[in-house]
């Protein structure tokens, strides 16, 4: 057999191996009787467990609809914190069902890890922190400084990017952690930390004195962070999407955690389809037909999920920004239940 047909054949063979290897993720799940969940080691307002163990944020809050659409239950969640170096290998190997964790979307990680993104739960891009007294209101004054980043993050590639075509160089000071990047720059061991503008929020409220730290208006990024699953098995793929797509509709539809049961009385065939009264339902992934209806009841809608975590009643106080829905100002966009 020519080398290249060889090569073909076995590509296909090691491509059918893996994709039947993990065809039936809906089926382990339901059989476990828990969702395995991998989320950030800690970062507020997307992943963070408190002092008795107990995980929130918005990532968090992704899992937790998988659960309630899957296991009828939005608790039956094992949340599993990862490094960002650990996290694809992590879902690749099995050990995880879904990967929630502040990871964006880029064509390499889509096309090369044999994983799919099942949409954008965030809408973010890369900026800088600078402690006050530095004296500096723009990353174009950053010239020659020394720089925290997280290793096994798109931040590295872009922090390179962004110093190269501003004809600046920089000094890299690289950490494995959420953690143990936040300390760095606490100490002093560098001027400046980069990653994702959510996250420089995050870090911020955790430095010794939240007030120093002054966030850059430079966004150098696109940043689409969202909810992972492993090629090869469209129907959890599916699952996984129209969860996210769940909560963003029912935002739009006005349909929350609280006026659910008033909901279900609705003459609006959206809002009927939306909770399963009418249309598709749950047969096509293998659901009843309750599963969206308990999402929006026990995990709640995109505004209800955003507003608690990091939105501007949470510590971190951001905007809804670009996050804000495609009729109100945003770019957050869900196709329709039908």
């Amino acid at each position: 057999m020519p080398n290249r047909l060889r090569a073909v054949v076995l590509g296909a063979l090691v491509a059918l191996s893996s994709t039947s290897s993990f065809a039936s993720t809906l089926e382990s799940v339901l059989d476990r009787g828990y969702l395995s969940c991998g989320v950030n080691t800690g970062l507020p307002g997307f992943s963070s467990p408190d002092d008795r163990g107990r995980w929130s944020g918005m990532d968090v809050d992704v899992c937790r609809a998988v659960a309630a659409a899957t296991l009828k239950d939005a608790s039956k969640v094992k949340f599993v914190p990862l490094t960002a170096k650990e996290r694809f290998t992590a879902l690749q190997s099995g050990e995880i069902d879904l990967l929630s964790r502040n990871t964006t979307w880029t064509l390499t990680r889509d096309a090369s890890l044999g994983l799919n993104f099942a949409g954008v739960s965030y809408y973010d891009g890369q900026g800088f922190m600078v402690k006050k007294d530095l004296g500096v209101s723009s990353a174009l004054e950053l010239d020659g400084a020394a720089v925290c980043i997280q290793s096994g993050t798109t931040s590295e590639l872009n922090l390179a990017d962004y110093f190269r075509t501003k004809n600046m160089k920089f000094e890299p000071v690289v950490f494995d952690t959420t953690d143990a990047t936040t300390k760095g720059f606490d100490s002093g061991r560098c001027d400046v930390l980069t990653s994702d503008q959510s996250q420089l929020y995050a870090v911020r409220i955790r430095l010794a004195k939240p007030d120093s730290g002054m966030v850059l208006p430079e966004v150098i990024s696109k940043e689409p962070l969202g909810p992972v699953v492993r090629q090869g098995d469209d129907q959890w793929f599916n699952i996984v999407k129209w969860s996210l797509f769940t909560m963003v509709n029912g935002e739009e539809l006005g349909v929350t955690s609280a006026n659910i049961s008033a909901s279900l009385n609705s003459k609006d065939p959206n809002v009927r389809r939306l909770l399963g009264l009418e249309g598709p339902k749950g047969n096509g992934l293998g659901l009843d037909d309750d599963w969206s209806r308990r999402i929006l009841e026990q995990v709640g809608n995109y505004e209800e999920v955003f507003e608690r975590n990091v939105g501007t009643g949470s510590p971190l106080k951001i905007e809804r920004g670009l996050n804000a829905l495609w009729n109100d100002g945003g770019i957050l966009y869900a196709p329709p239940f039908r």
